[in-house]
């Protein structure tokens, strides 16, 4: 089966800790023990989040002030570059010898007449107490906005349109390679009026991202991984519930956070609503058991169907 799982940014870098090349390395590996046992019997087309790591970029890049910092996109390929390396050779210490990989650099178009341009509101970078947040966006010229008691940079996020690598993506899947691609929801790319192609200054949703490489790359699954075990209603209240097998219908009569679970829900609905294939929300470490339906929040059009075995 060919499966295409997001990892959450649980995967890389976990919430309050040093964003040092360690911790990723140690977070990574976590990840490959839960993706080994997919990548044995199934395609896989990964992708990832990059928020802490991209911030972290433009963080330094601000501290060098010989020069204009670079706009969002580089850094974002510069993470998709960094991560994947990190998941191919610790997937790689898992898996067969023969087991081939690939890291993509994934191009992925935005319409510059977007109206989220002009609305920043994908949390990037570390956590920052008020005051903090205050002086570097006084300093740097940025956007800040609180989480709870907790202050982020935030950035704009145009939805996706399409993926410029597919037809490569597709070919090495098809030819048995492990496909590490779209990071960060891909490198933002936008057409000038006279048709040529440049960057965006964006962030784009890995979410929203990972459903569009999904559909294109004709996955028969969507697993978006991350570190709660599936999707809750009345969360944070005493009712709290988690649903274990729903419909993008019934989704759609609840109200979920527009900074965490909103995303993934609205993304995983729009893949089965355009697919017909399910997709699943739920714990990194449940990965496998998810794939077969035993974990997780399943979401598909017809309650009464069961996904593949795996």
């Amino acid at each position: 089966m060919r499966i295409t799982v997001a990892l959450g940014g649980n995967a890389l870098l976990r919430r309050g800790e040093a964003m040092t090349s360690e911790n990723q390395r140690a977070n990574v590996r976590v990840a490959a023990r839960a993706l080994a046992p997919l990548a044995r019997e199934n395609q896989l087309v990964i992708s990832h989040g990059n928020g802490p790591q991209v911030g972290l970029l433009a963080l330094q890049d601000a501290a060098f002030v010989e020069v204009e910092p670079y706009p969002l996109d580089v850094l974002g390929a510069e993470t998709e570059g960094m991560i994947g390396y990190m998941i191919e050779q610790e997937l790689g210490n898992l898996l067969p010898f023969e087991q081939p990989f690939a890291t993509i650099l994934t191009m992925v178009e935005v319409d510059p007449g977007d109206p989220a341009f002009g609305r920043p509101t994908k949390p990037i970078g570390p956590v920052y107490t008020e005051e903090q947040a205050r002086r570097l966006a006084e300093k740097h010229g940025w956007s800040v906005k609180a989480e709870g008691e907790e202050w982020r940079r935030v950035v704009p996020s145009p939805l996706p349109r399409r993926i410029f690598e597919i037809r490569p993506i597709r070919w090495l899947l098809d030819r048995g390679v492990i496909v590490i691609c779209a990071g960060g929801g891909g490198i933002p790319t936008m057409y000038r009026p006279d048709g040529s192609l440049q960057g965006a200054d964006v962030v784009i949703d890995k979410d929203r991202a990972s459903a569009v490489l999904a559909r294109e790359v004709g996955a028969e699954m969507l697993i978006m991984a991350t570190d709660v075990d599936g999707v809750y209603v009345d969360w944070g209240t005493p009712e709290a519930r988690r649903l274990e097998k729903t419909t993008p219908m019934e989704m759609a009569t609840q109200d979920f956070a527009s900074g965490s679970m909103g995303p993934k829900v609205e993304a995983a609905c729009a893949f089965v609503e355009e697919t017909g294939r399910p997709a699943a929300i739920g714990a990194l470490a449940d990965l496998e058991a998810i794939a077969a339906g035993k974990a997780g929040t399943l979401i598909q059009e017809n309650q009464s169907k069961e996904p593949s075995d795996v």
